[in-house]
């Protein structure tokens, strides 16, 4: 059980879906959700109905049911690098999924997060491909999760080969390649992407880049990199060189986040050290 505890600091009275919803940005369904659980709303230790009537300084509590179906791992330790009243983040290494599935079972962030927190549900805000590295956020409760998801600005980085402007803007949609379930491509009848880039160092090999996304298609980073011919480095999926680094050179180094007193933190994962070592050859002139 997760319960969250609100004081009601309007000076006129309201409903109490007046407060949760514009005051507390409880959505409509969070609410829906909560008027089937038993004593999911109440204020001053009794149950409330969002039609109900709160008033200056009284106590109004939300009961959220959680349901923790992760297998707890206690081997993995995972480095947890901030950690405020809705959030946590977690540098994910590669080679490690978000979420457990068939072929990963108990080897997750998930499962490392189910045996270091096993009072919460793990609600991931961001999600990074299993060979990507780097920042993931997850809310610890079920208000902060849609929150989380407009106030947190990801910064990412890769190496990549060819030779790139120094910054430019990729504006290619991305669609499901046909007979594939996990390849993207770039394609007309696929959803709006868009990627931010800025050319940081060359080496007579590789660029290193920062990505910023405006949309969050699935390997945007990787497909759109592809798409002007310069594959992240280790890319085996789409095209990339894979005589130095065995997995896709990606990871995200920076969160730039508005917590909910307007409060900025700047969170940074360094570069781990396969990518460093990409970019210790000889710099071009």
């Amino acid at each position: 059980m997760a319960d969250l505890v609100f004081l009601m600091n309007r000076k006129e009275p309201c409903t109490v879906e007046e407060f949760l919803c514009q005051d507390c940005k409880l959505s409509k369904r969070q609410l829906t959700k909560l008027k089937h659980i038993k004593n999911g709303i109440t204020i001053q230790g009794k149950l409330a109905r969002s039609i109900d009537i709160i008033s200056f300084g009284q106590e109004i509590i939300l009961h959220f049911q959680d349901n923790k179906i992760l297998q707890a791992n206690p081997n993995l330790q995972i480095d947890l690098i901030f950690e405020d009243e809705d959030l946590l983040v977690f540098n994910k290494p590669a080679g490690m999924p978000v979420h457990p599935s068939q072929r990963h079972y108990d080897d997750t962030l998930g499962n490392a997060f189910a045996s270091q927190f096993p009072e919460l549900t793990f609600r991931p805000v961001n999600r990074l491909d299993k060979d990507t590295s780097g920042l993931v956020a997850v809310a610890k409760h079920a208000l902060s999760a849609s929150y989380l998801h407009k106030n947190i600005k990801k910064i990412y980085y890769a190496v990549v080969t060819g030779n790139l402007l120094d910054s430019g803007v990729i504006n290619k949609p991305i669609d499901r390649k046909s007979n594939s379930v996990i390849e993207r491509c770039i394609a007309d009848s696929g959803k709006p992407a868009v990627t931010h880039f800025q050319t940081l160092q060359r080496t007579e090999k590789y660029c290193f880049l920062q990505l910023i996304l405006e949309t969050g298609r699935t390997h945007q980073i990787r497909v759109h990199m592809a798409s002007v011919g310069c594959s992240l480095a280790g890319d085996e999926l789409y095209g990339g060189c894979m005589e130095d680094i065995n997995r896709q050179a990606l990871h995200c180094g920076e969160f730039h986040y508005l917590d909910k007193y307007k409060k900025y933190h700047k969170i940074i994962a360094p570069i781990p050290e396969d990518m460093r070592i990409l970019l210790e050859r000889k710099e071009k002139e």
